[in-house]
Order: C-alpha cells, then structure tokens, then sequence
C-alpha cells in the first residue's frame, strides 16, 4: 500500500482564479486544470527565481518530489497553451501557512476573516460573502 500524501505549503492562493485565452469566448473551450501546489512550484522557481532546493523546503516536499510538480505544471501549462483552453487554478493537496478568504463578490484575497474591509461590492461587510480556501 502507498504512502499517504503529505500536504504542500502553500504560502498563499493565487489573485486568479484561472486564466483564459484572448479572443475565444469561454463556452467555446475546454479547461485545464492546475493545483494550487503546481501553481505554488512555479511561482517559487520561475517568479521568486529559487533553486529547486529551496523552493522544495519552502514546500514541505523532497525536492524530487518538488520537481514531479513542476514538471507537471509544465505540461499542463504547455498543453492549455496549445490547444487553446482555460486554465482554472484549484484544488490539490495544500495547506496554507494561515486562513485565507476570498469574498463572494469582488473576488479580493483576504488575509484572516477579520481583514476584510468594506469594498464597493459588498457595502455590508457581511463575513459570511468570504469563501475559506483553507481545506
């Protein structure tokens, strides 16, 4: 029987929840998806510019295992870009560092339910318009 999964750090969500491409309207193509621990990876190596190393302890994970998830994120990337398809960031085996929230209806990143402040489109400060990323 296999090991069981250990959860990977995720320092916080993506602001997106996906991505489309330019020019086909939504209905008319398919989706790729991509885990929030495959989106974690390549923002470590390729934006914060980390070693695989470095980017595998900020992780949790070996750094084998650290570059399974980013090849991965490669190919599904790679294959959205090709076939012209959405690409919708969710799921996967995560744990955050702290509570995060996104509101129902500016979709605004919060960091703790007690942070989110009034915005334009949700006047009430109504705590129960937040949606907890946390699993």
């Amino acid at each position: 029987m296999a090991r069981p999964e250990k959860n990977r750090r995720i320092s916080q969500p993506p602001m997106m929840k996906g991505f489309k491409p330019f020019g086909i309207p939504r209905c008319k193509i398919g989706a790729i998806k991509l885990s929030f621990e495959e989106y974690e990876c390549l923002r470590l190596v390729n934006y914060e510019m980390l070693s695989q190393k470095e980017a595998s302890v900020q992780m949790n994970v070996s750094r084998p295992t650290l570059t399974r998830i980013y090849n991965k994120a490669l190919k599904n990337i790679t294959k959205a870009f090709v076939e012209g398809k959405a690409i919708e960031i969710e799921g996967g085996n995560y744990e955050f560092s702290q509570d995060w929230y996104r509101c129902k209806r500016c979709y605004k990143l919060v960091e703790g339910d007690n942070n989110h402040a009034k915005c334009e489109k949700n006047p009430d400060d109504n705590k129960n318009e937040l949606i907890n990323l946390n699993k």
